[in-house]
């Protein structure tokens, strides 16, 4: 399987790189030469061009966001993820276009762990990862990765420009690509996204008290936006559920406050506060 080559971290790295086969491991590119990076993400672009075609209107999503999106992720446009565990929905969210075979970039998203990502569903051989742009190329960037990839996961960005916002949908339009843009600021895109995807409640199972340890994740998820969303649309999620997996609660676990989450009844759901 193809392997994009992006800039190495440090020597150890290099030597791995140079020692051996490539592994299903996903690229890094620094943003410290963004010349090479971009030069790298268009090198790569037809190698890592999207398994499934772009005029298909759009990209699947796993079974715990059928309910909320019905069709999929549409191609062409942006959708938000905010509120609570905003980087765990976003990944849950691309989740299913990446088992389906497509390759996701992500960018500015520093404390990323590949097991967490692993976990929620998104398959490393087909991942690259791109350290945060300096403020001025954020559109340039997003703009070149687009290009390459079928899914763009943004972190935080400082506000984008009219023109660089402008260039960045069309270039989304044109190449039937999704961003999914996670915790932006309210005013770092003009205009509204197709989605917004907002993690409104989280707890936690697995802690008695005093002892144990987290077991599973429930989030309670609230999509509005254009797409005959106007009108919140609301869920319950495992993110994950003791097992691993991401799905939604079934109807018995969403009227038990002490849940089986896979792993036989766990004490009942404690609030923390939990950032990703």
């Amino acid at each position: 399987m193809q392997q994009l080559r992006g800039a190495s971290r440090g020597d150890r790295d290099e030597r791995s790189e140079r020692a051996g086969p490539e592994r299903d491991t996903p690229a890094h590119l620094r943003a410290s030469d963004p010349e090479a990076a971009l030069a790298e993400l268009r090198r790569v672009q037809v190698a890592s061009a999207p398994i499934s075609l772009a005029t298909e209107r759009t990209l699947p999503v796993g079974e715990a966001f059928s309910g909320l999106l019905g069709d999929g992720l549409r191609r062409g446009t942006a959708v938000d993820t905010g509120g609570r565990a905003a980087t765990s929905l976003a990944l849950a969210l691309v989740a299913g276009a990446s088992a389906a075979g497509s390759w996701v970039a992500v960018v500015g998203i520093g404390s990323l762990g590949l097991a967490a990502v692993a976990e929620l569903g998104v398959h490393p051989e087909r991942l690259a990862l791109v350290d945060a742009p300096e403020p001025g190329r954020w559109g340039s960037v997003l703009t070149a990765l687009t290009e390459a990839f079928d899914v763009v996961v943004a972190g935080p960005t400082p506000h984008l420009r009219r023109q660089q916002a402008d260039r960045l949908t069309a270039r989304l339009r044109e190449r039937g690509s999704s961003l999914v843009r996670v915790g932006w600021p309210a005013r770092g895109w003009p205009g509204r996204p197709e989605l917004s995807v907002r993690g409104v409640d989280v707890t936690w199972t697995g802690l008695g008290e005093g002892h144990g340890h987290l077991q599973a994740r429930r989030v309670t998820v609230e999509v509005t936006g254009r797409r005959g969303a106007d009108r919140p649309r609301r869920a319950e999620l495992w993110l994950p559920d003791g097992d691993g997996r991401v799905r939604p609660l079934d109807a018995a676990e969403r009227s038990d406050r002490s849940i089986d989450t896979g792993r036989g009844t766990r004490p009942a759901l404690v609030p923390l506060e939990h950032a990703g």
